[in-house]
């Protein structure tokens, strides 16, 4: 009787697009694998019937792996003496379009930490420059906190979204994660900024980060269901050598999966990353993540000798299938799953309800 209340709360989920606090924690603590197999079928069946079966495909340019940030968990945080600093020139970025745009891509992400010699009004221009010379391309930023006015300045000089996990919504949860001088609050305000100004706003979580309970990730469901992002970026906690977490386990693949069949239930037209990290954690990562329901892949079109630098967490997948020059293997990977690559812009197309 449990387990077909479970899938009752699937087909609920899938009809209605929300549950209730305990109804998430029923399917969080779910361990069942028919009922497992089950969910990730209706998540799988609700992205072919938005999409196809079309993947998405994003040029990543990681622009620099300074950061002033302090956070608990990344490889490229300000207080790890070991990284070697990098900072990409405008001309590199314009580069690395130029070679994503020959192989097919629309889109192209700007990624880096918080870096206090990327000025705003460097990345503004850095923008324009992308914008002006690709303008059929989507460009996404995930360059963190900014206040309201950069933000826009950003829009305005041709951005079109904004990725900006929130990690966590639980705030003291949110504080073993960081430094004191971080704010779950400011986070949250950044987030909200981003959807008003009107760019395609991404949010996500970590999955099975220290501390992190069944109760905090039913809090991250609720936050995600009302704030409607158009993007959500998830993937398992995996720890790196330098860091305060260098001895704590890993997150769970299959938890990552549970929760990102529930996303795409929860928003049937949300883009969703299946992430490097999942790559990383099994070497089939990136192909259970499309086959749970996400539609978005993200090859790394960084110069090759500075992707190693960007190492949020040890052993992060950064060639081969998960590089720009590997779209081929990509292609025959995703193909093997009964899915393609597209090469459309991809845009969030859905009715928020």
């Amino acid at each position: 009787m449990k387990i077909w209340n479970e899938i009752l709360l699937i087909d609920k989920l899938r009809k209605e697009h929300k549950l209730t606090a305990e109804e998430y924690k029923i399917l969080l603590e779910c361990q069942d694998s028919n009922c497992l197999s089950y969910l990730q079928k209706q998540a799988q069946e609700e992205a072919l019937s938005r999409f196809g079966n079309r993947v998405f495909i994003r040029g990543l340019i990681e622009v620099t792996n300074r950061c002033r940030n302090n956070c608990y968990y990344c490889g490229i945080r300000k207080g790890n003496p070991s990284v070697s600093r990098y900072g990409l020139t405008r001309e590199t970025i314009l580069a690395c379009c130029r070679e994503g745009y020959e192989a097919g891509f629309r889109t192209f992400v700007m990624q880096g930490g918080e870096d206090p010699a990327m000025t705003d009004e460097w990345t503004e221009q850095t923008v324009a420059s992308i914008h002006r010379l690709f303008p059929d391309c989507a460009i996404t930023l995930s360059l963190g906190e900014k206040t309201r006015e950069t933000y826009e300045r950003f829009f305005h000089a041709g951005a079109n979204r904004y990725l900006l996990r929130h990690e966590t919504y639980n705030k003291e949860h949110y504080r073993l994660l960081h430094p004191d001088r971080m704010s779950p609050e400011y986070r949250l305000q950044c987030l909200q900024w981003l959807k008003e100004i009107g760019y395609q706003t991404g949010t996500g979580i970590m999955v099975g980060t220290p501390g992190q309970t069944i109760g905090h990730l039913v809090e991250d469901l609720l936050f995600i269901e009302r704030f409607q992002p158009e993007m959500i970026g998830i993937g398992p906690f995996i720890p790196h050598h330098d860091t305060p977490f260098a001895g704590k386990a890993a997150g769970s693949m299959e938890m990552t999966l549970k929760l990102l069949s529930i996303f795409r239930l929860m928003h049937p037209y949300a883009l969703i990353p299946s992430t490097t990290a999942l790559a990383t954690l099994a070497s089939d990562g990136r192909e259970r993540g499309i086959l749970a329901g996400a539609n978005v892949v993200m090859p790394n079109l960084s110069p090759p000798e500075q992707r190693t630098k960007y190492s949020l967490y040890d052993n992060k997948a950064a060639f081969g299938a998960e590089a720009a020059e590997g779209l081929k293997k990509l292609s025959e990977r995703l193909n093997a799953i009964g899915y393609r690559i597209s090469t459309e812009r991809g845009d969030y197309n859905g009715n928020r309800t």
